[in-house]
């Protein structure tokens, strides 16, 4: 697994997503209070891999195109900003591989809809 975002500590927790480079599959982790403290104690640091989102932009939807990963819409970047950050990261995979599945593009706020109706949220 690869360390692909990690998010800075918001009131002690901590947000980190693992891509597997074979695969494609992602994990995504978060860290209480007590066990970000413990890394930082350790000296752990938390660096993305190369090319992958920094910290601040962990949220954001990239436009992509090289990759054959649907174009976000700022309406649907925006949308994407109200979900939870600890979750966001799987919620933005799972859209864009609800919208190649499908054929879409672009993600506008339909298409985030219709993932929502087939995730069942």
């Amino acid at each position: 697994m690869k360390l692909m975002e990690a998010s800075p500590p918001d009131q002690g927790s901590m947000c980190l997503r693992f891509e597997c480079p074979t695969c494609s599959h992602v994990m995504a982790m978060q860290t209480n209070p007590q066990e970000t403290q413990m890394l930082a104690s350790l000296g752990v640091e938390f660096q993305p891999a190369h090319g992958a989102p920094a910290a601040a932009d962990a949220g954001s939807a990239p436009e992509y195109g090289a990759e054959g990963a649907p174009r976000w819409t700022d309406a649907a970047k925006k949308r994407l900003q109200r979900v939870p950050f600890f979750v966001r990261p799987m919620a933005k995979s799972g859209i864009e591989r609800f919208a190649r599945e499908h054929g879409h593009r672009e993600i506008d706020e339909k298409v985030m809809d219709e993932a929502k109706g087939h995730f069942g949220m």
